[in-house]
């Protein structure tokens, strides 16, 4: 059997022996994509035409015996809530973020409480392909990690790693890869990081985790546009993608799971970067609060669902009256297409002239919020801003707003406000006790 590449088009299937940046057939710009092809002479074999392609035989559902899925502890609680309980055997994870956010200190960490509490003595391995051992060297004294049996893989050749994997004897709990954009095979003319190397690299090294039931970890880039760097496809092939994020200038680090064949992708895992490492936050419920928040206006907490837990979050708005022909509207850490809508309705069904005032939205400590349950808060943060007037620090506001100014009750409604109760918020403004936007306004501020 011998190798080839070739040119594919990843929107029509065109097929080129040389890279051209439009394709001929459909006319998309930057689409051809090297693809590794394998070539079999068929001289002096006539049968293997009609051999082709009846090895596989096709199973009856109904004879397939299910199994409960064996889960391996990660021995780090939020990572295992994350993915679902623990990892499955031969699972393929994708770790992306952006560089700097801990991905490296993550796995290093992993590394040493896989290895440190499996039940038989086990190595993982760990393929270094931006970092010199003696780097991650570095980086283990700092953390703490003194364990013998993480094994450190200097090499970039997908095919050498393959291969050491397979001459390995020893049992393996995990292969970290860190990362696939520096990953290469000589059977691909492109450089390292290109989309056909990346696609290539990634398959070889899922099969091959696969035939030997072990879990593998592949770090990803994120684009500026923030996506997964080369590959979108690396998300289709992939068992799990983790999604770490946060602001780089704050300690607080979020772990999503944007897709799970194992487990669910509604669930986050929140750790704090400290000088140690990556440390699991305890009180996960005011992990975005400000202790020190003062009665200021313009301030507001809400409770955001992500996965089973509620969180407190604190809403922040500021409306300042502006001279622009267009004011401005800025937003962090929710869609600003989302707050134009609230502040039509503000302007439209509460009174608030809000076509004369630049508006800043922000939700503290660095979290994403997507869910319109923040609705509610979001308009009273910034009511309380354009009146200059504070909200009690013991309050917290739960609801979608609709476009007729009404106040919608949301998902788990009555779990987060029990929980914000247990956290020592004694008044609750939801759609249980009041059904306009323009009421609780009125009642807060006038």
């Amino acid at each position: 059997m011998a190798f080839h590449s070739k040119y594919v088009c990843q929107q029509c299937g065109y097929e080129s022996t040389g890279w051209l940046g439009k394709c001929p057939e459909c006319g998309t710009w930057n689409s051809l994509v090297e693809t590794v092809v394998s070539t079999t002479s068929n001289k002096g074999n006539k049968s293997s035409k009609s051999n082709k392609g009846i090895s596989a035989k096709p199973i009856n559902l109904s004879d397939i015996k299910s199994s409960a899925t064996k889960r391996i502890s990660t021995k780090i609680s939020e990572l295992d809530r994350v993915l679902g309980g623990g990892l499955v055997s031969g699972q393929v994870v994708l770790v992306a973020g952006e560089p700097g956010i801990g991905k490296s200190t993550l796995l290093l960490q992993l590394s040493d409480s896989l290895s440190t509490n499996h039940e038989s003595p086990a190595t993982v391995l760990y393929v270094c392909g931006e970092e010199s051992p003696q780097q991650i060297a570095v980086r283990a004294q700092r953390l703490g990690v003194k364990n013998k049996d993480i094994q450190l893989l200097d090499d970039t050749d997908v095919d050498s790693v393959i291969g050491q994997l397979s001459s390995n004897l020893q049992p393996l709990t995990a292969i970290i890869v860190d990362s696939i954009q520096t990953m290469t095979t000589s059977d691909l003319s492109g450089m390292a990081g290109s989309v056909g190397q990346v696609r290539e690299c990634a398959f070889r090294l899922l099969k091959s985790a696969k035939e030997k039931g072990c879990p593998l970890f592949l770090v990803g880039h994120v684009t500026k546009e923030g996506t997964v760097a080369g590959p979108a496809v690396l998300a289709h092939i992939v068992d799990t993608v983790l999604w770490f994020e946060g602001d780089k200038t704050l300690t607080t680090r979020v772990l999503r799971a944007v897709k799970n064949r194992f487990g669910p992708t509604d669930e986050v895992g929140v750790f704090e970067m400290q000088d140690k490492g990556l440390i699991e936050v305890a009180d996960i419920e005011k992990a975005f609060l400000d202790k020190g928040m003062k009665n200021v206006s313009g301030s507001i907490v809400t409770s955001v669902m992500q996965g089973t837990r509620p969180l407190l979050v604190e809403i922040q708005a500021l409306v300042v009256p502006t001279k622009l022909v267009i004011p401005r509207r800025v937003a962090q850490g929710i869609d600003s297409r989302r707050l134009e809508l609230l502040l039509a309705v503000l302007t439209r069904r509460c009174g608030l002239p809000m076509y004369n005032s630049d508006v800043f939205v922000n939700v503290a400590g660095g979290l994403k919020v997507t869910e319109p349950a923040s609705d509610l808060a979001i308009c009273l943060a910034v009511a309380s801003s354009y009146f200059d007037k504070p909200i009690s620090g013991k309050t917290i506001a739960v609801g979608e707003v609709g476009l007729l100014g009404e106040i919608r009750e949301v998902v788990a409604q009555e779990k987060r406000l029990k929980e914000a109760k247990r956290m020592g918020f004694t008044v609750g403004i939801s759609s249980r006790e009041i059904k306009f936007v323009g009421q609780a306004i009125k009642q807060l501020f006038k």
